[in-house]
């Protein structure tokens, strides 16, 4: 994925650690755990983003995200800049804001719900490439059976936030 308009970062404290968000004028365009796979080069190479943490949208994330770290937000409402992927990864993502706050859903099922039922691994890699974690909520997809698969953040990171959301984890493998 390569990010080609301005962008400005900041960084915020989460109890699951340090997370990078990333706006453009359009708005949000990332979100990251710090060292997560899939980091843009922009984040850790010698050409950085610029810091900007007055940025309006950077800051509505921030608020937000304390909100739902605090259990007091189940939803997100800030305007997001999913441009920087393909056609078919943002279907993938389109179709992933969709799986409500204590729910989930299997790669099986994202790739049925996308018109693409042969896709699951092509889904299960947009998925990866997730560039707004938690806000779209990858997080939420597991594997076949309910198990416990995949999160670029890291198992422990996804089983937290769907503990947080209320998803029984006692099925998951």
């Amino acid at each position: 994925m390569k990010f080609t308009t301005p962008i400005v970062q900041t960084r915020y404290a989460s109890p699951l650690g340090a997370i990078i968000i990333a706006a453009t004028d359009k708005g949000l365009a990332g979100l990251w755990f710090d060292g997560q796979k899939h980091l843009p080069a922009e984040l850790t190479g010698p050409a950085v983003w610029p810091t900007d943490p007055a940025h309006p949208v950077l800051r509505e994330v921030v608020r937000q995200l304390s909100d739902y770290f605090c259990g007091d937000r189940t939803e997100f409402d800030v305007p997001l800049d999913l441009s920087y992927g393909t056609a078919f990864q943002q279907s993938v993502w389109q179709a992933l804001l969709k799986i409500p706050q204590g729910g989930t859903a299997s790669y099986g099922e994202v790739s049925q719900r996308i018109g693409k039922p042969a896709a699951v691994r092509a889904v299960g890699a947009a998925v990866g490439r997730n560039p707004v974690s938690i806000i779209v909520p990858c997080h939420r997809v597991m594997g076949a059976g309910g198990a416990l698969t995949g999160y670029a953040g890291g198992l422990e990171r996804k089983s937290a936030l769907l503990r947080l959301e209320g998803v029984d984890l006692e099925g998951a493998r």
